[in-house]
């Protein structure tokens, strides 16, 4: 016979291991970290360029467009993405439509670079990516206890 202050704990545990368990909430636990971490680590890396030489991923017309270098640039590009991967981590239904928006703008930079067509289909999927995260977020954001 099990007392009363216990049967709360073992329904919250009941309840927490059938979220753990449940494949649409392993999704969004998977895509939620994993555009926490990507475009924090991105972020930092437009600071650094140990991963790629970023500023050659900047179109020429947004090059004239913003004030300064194509690396001062990528430096407010990085503030960005450090700042969306932040977002996603504390309010994930709003952080991936702000990661989907920011690849939106990414695969238009890329799309008007020549041979940079590969790259821009990878974000396209990325973007859909965020936006299943967003959408998933909708259901299970909010269920998990803190």
């Amino acid at each position: 016979m099990s007392s009363a202050t216990t049967s709360p704990t073992s329904a919250a545990a009941r309840d927490r291991r059938a979220l753990l368990a449940d494949p649409g909430y392993q999704a969004f636990a998977i895509l939620r970290t994993a555009f926490t971490v990507a475009p924090i680590l991105f972020g930092l890396d437009k600071f650094t360029n140990l991963l790629v030489d970023w500023p050659a991923y900047l179109a020429p017309w947004i090059n004239d467009l913003v004030p300064g270098s194509a690396q001062a640039a990528m430096y407010a590009v990085g503030a960005i993405e450090i700042v969306a991967g932040i977002a996603v981590a504390l309010a994930p239904r709003f952080g991936a439509w702000l990661v989907a928006g920011w690849l939106a703008g990414i695969i238009v930079n890329l799309l008007t670079i020549p041979d940079y067509y590969d790259i821009a289909l990878r974000d396209f999927g990325l973007l859909l990516a965020a936006v299943a995260l967003a959408r998933l977020a909708e259901r299970y954001h909010g269920k998990r206890q803190h």
